[in-house]
């Protein structure tokens, strides 16, 4: 990274520059390159020492950096927000194949790990370098470890804001805001961008954990804990009536609740008070197949099970048989068991249904649901409605993608927007 200027917190002279953008992660850095480029003079304010960590950690350390899906379609089905469809313009003017060719042009090699999702072949620490070059391209100044203690509409000359920062005091045209959400508090997640929105009048959507994994009362006691390892695909849905959301992922059992891909994806829209509804056996109607197939067959119910579900681990298909209700008919044979029985197993494995107790919250979360609201937002541009030159990009918005590279797309994307905008000034 580029060595970080210093100035003393008492200069004579504020620092001006075209843009000045608060948060250095993936938003950040990606609108202050594209800034920078088109010839205005930008700077980065970041809190942290070292950034970018939350690109660092994510995807197994390999960065799932977009996804195929959102190559200038309409994006919003893959986002959770109170205006969904604000994620359109955005997404249809900077898409994933525009990103995947910046990629390229670095020469970070890459593969496609399925459903669109987008991985580096080696480290995400790629995509941070990747991003800081840009920064470099676009003579980007960094003030890394800087607290800012207050902003304020300064309307002298050109200048609009006035920062005053551990670094100093900065005078800006144009302020940026990408701070992000809560999730992950241990690398540095503040609420900085909600309060700052408040102070210029927006409202905030109540803040929550999201991509997250959840937890149920009385786990151990069910016994569930024993299962705490085993993975399989399932169908997982929430909701009731037209609102209802379904995702086929695979489902995580852990020592103190769920987690895995469907988990993390259904968390998203599940609220308190909702049960889940999960087909552990999603490709067969086994209420139906036990009793209609049975007829004959000298195997016995286990084995039976078995065949007509062969994703479903060993390790919890005997926990499941072993349950009250179905321990007693375990070993007999599939054809002599009562077909009000085969009907309740197949019943139970087909549409398990949970009621969770709550979840890890943000310090597990990989993003945040809710945050400032869109509708006092342009989506063309990003700009505050409510403050000229207040512009907000990536997580910070109400605006949450699915698990799978949507969310680092949002952030290219409404980062580019801002900048296009900025630059049209």
């Amino acid at each position: 990274m580029p060595s970080t200027p210093q100035i003393s917190a008492n200069a004579a002279s504020p620092l001006y520059f075209d843009a000045l953008i608060i948060g250095a992660g993936a938003a950040g850095m990606m609108c202050a390159a594209r800034i920078g480029q088109h010839g205005k003079s930008v700077a980065l304010l970041d809190h942290a020492v070292k950034i970018g960590e939350k690109i660092r950690i994510s995807g197994g350390g390999r960065c799932n950096f977009t996804n195929r899906n959102l190559d200038g379609g309409d994006g919003s089905p893959y986002f959770v927000s109170q205006q969904p469809r604000f994620v359109r313009q955005a997404l249809s003017r900077y898409t994933s194949r525009d990103f995947i060719n910046l990629v390229k042009r670095h020469g970070i090699a890459y593969h496609e790990k399925h459903k669109g999702q987008m991985f580096c072949n080696g480290s995400a620490v790629e995509i941070i370098s990747m991003l800081k070059s840009e920064c470099g391209k676009g003579q980007v100044q960094w003030y890394t470890g800087c607290r800012v203690d207050s902003v304020h509409v300064f309307q002298t000359g050109i200048a609009r804001f006035e920062i005053r920062s551990s670094s100093g005091v900065f005078h800006c045209a144009d302020l940026v805001i990408a701070t992000g959400g809560l999730a992950a508090p241990a690398i540095g997640a503040t609420p900085f961008g909600y309060e700052l929105a408040k102070q210029f009048g927006h409202s905030i959507v109540p803040p929550e954990a999201a991509l997250v994994p959840l937890r149920f009362e009385h786990w151990a006691q069910h016994g569930y804990h024993t299962l705490s390892g085993i993975a399989l695909p399932v169908r997982i849905s929430t909701g009731e009536g037209k609102r209802v959301t379904v995702f086929d992922e695979d489902l995580l059992f852990r020592h103190k609740g769920l987690s895995g891909p469907a988990i993390l994806q259904i968390s998203s829209y599940w609220q308190p008070g909702q049960t889940l509804r999960i087909d552990l056996c999603p490709n067969t109607d086994l209420a139906q197949t036990l009793c209609e197939s049975k007829t004959g067959r000298k195997i016995q119910l286990n084995t039976a099970l078995k065949q007509l579900c062969p994703e479903l681990p060993d390790r919890l298909l005997d926990f499941w048989l072993a349950q009250e209700a179905f321990a007693p008919y375990a070993a007999q044979k599939w054809a002599d068991i009562p077909n009000a029985v085969l009907q309740r197993l197949g019943h139970s494995l087909n549409n398990w249904t949970l009621l969770p107790s709550g979840s890890d919250g943000h310090k597990k979360a990989e993003v945040t649901r809710g945050g400032v609201n869109v509708k006092e937002i342009d989506a063309k541009t990003m700009q505050s409605k409510l403050q000229p030159g207040l512009y907000f990009i990536g997580e910070v918005m109400d605006i949450t993608g699915w698990l799978g590279g949507y969310n680092f797309q949002w952030a290219w994307s409404s980062a580019v927007c801002a900048a296009e905008a900025i630059c049209a000034e």
